[in-house]
């Protein structure tokens, strides 16, 4: 075999994922990172990515001493990332050893993807990465974030932040929902969705989603509202109204809202709204081209109405979330 068809037969290089792990960092994400990126999944055909740890420090001790992590790679590693995650920590105001910062912008000025998880976007900042971007993080830090990097775009209580090639999430779990997020742009729909099952996490949540709902104590007389949410998913492509969810829930619309309120952290309304996107967007996932089929299914309407509430949930246009996430037949 000559050398040329040696090359020619060779195997693509596997899009590769590096973790910054520094002293403090936070075993839950980088658990996250490692499940979402570094896993083999023999439910697969392949591996998605080569996945890494580096450390500027042979030995680094985990948050509140829980463990030392060792035999990762050196801090070189992250020169070697088509994505880089940077470190996050519980004091946010202990500033990142220059190292590791000047490892994140030299990622940044050869064009790698950089996401910083929960706190991480402190890391972001303090390399300078985020001026005059948006970012996300953990809602208990977002006023000393705000005071602290005044040139960043902080949107408060969402669960992660996409800006180009620079994403961060806000607190913990939400580290998940990015990870997905990234499986999705990177492979599709199909290959996230197989990821979130193994995981049994939500394939999908907006990354405009609230970080958390004021759940007071339920009242024991209560109702649930499973029953009736049920009963709409079954429904979304006929002309549902607030009024109908109401008269399912026997209950007055002051008073659905009320429940809707406390309990989904949302109205009636725009949960029968965001509900419908979401078929939208699976009737499209599964090879769905026609889009005024896909609005009719979903109970959206009409093309038109369906591109408007895409857009404004997903911040693509139906053709563009088929581009993206649409079979490969569809690209």
């Amino acid at each position: 075999m000559t050398q040329g068809s040696s090359h020619a037969n060779r195997e693509p290089r596997l899009h590769r994922v590096v973790v910054i792990v520094d002293e403090n960092s936070n075993p839950f994400e980088l658990g996250c990172a490692t499940e979402v990126f570094g896993l083999h999944r023999p439910e697969m055909s392949r591996q998605l990515y080569d996945f890494r740890l580096c450390a500027p420090e042979p030995r680094t001790l985990m948050r509140d001493g829980f463990f030392t992590l060792t035999g990762v790679a050196g801090l070189e590693a992250a020169d070697t990332a088509d994505t880089l995650i940077v470190p996050n920590r519980p004091d946010v105001a202990v500033p990142r050893r220059p190292a590791v910062l000047d490892a994140v912008r030299r990622a940044h000025a050869r064009g790698a993807r950089l996401v910083g998880l929960c706190s991480g976007a402190f890391t972001l900042a303090e390399a300078g990465i985020l001026h005059g971007r948006r970012a996300a993080t953990h809602w208990q830090w977002a006023d000393e974030f705000r005071s602290s990097f005044p040139t960043v775009h902080l949107e408060e209580d969402v669960l992660f932040v996409a800006d180009g090639d620079v994403l961060t999430s806000s607190g913990s779990a939400a580290a998940l929902d990015l990870g997905l997020y990234i499986v999705r742009t990177d492979h599709g729909a199909e290959v996230a969705n197989t990821v979130s099952r193994r995981l049994v996490f939500a394939a999908h949540r907006d990354g405009g989603q609230r970080q958390f709902i004021e759940r007071p104590v339920p009242d024991p007389s209560t109702a649930s509202l499973s029953p009736v949410l049920e009963w709409a998913r079954e429904r979304l492509d006929t002309p549902l109204t607030v009024l109908d969810l109401a008269a399912r829930a026997a209950v007055s619309p002051a008073t659905l809202h009320r429940h809707f309120r406390a309990h989904l952290g949302t109205t009636p309304l725009a949960w029968l709204t965001r509900e419908r996107v979401v078929l939208a967007c699976r009737l499209i996932e599964r090879g769905e081209s026609r889009f005024d089929v896909v609005a009719r299914r979903s109970g959206l309407g009409t093309a038109a109405h369906l591109r408007t509430l895409m857009r404004r949930a997903t911040g693509l246009s139906p053709s563009e979330y088929r581009r993206r996430f649409g079979r490969a037949e569809m690209a």
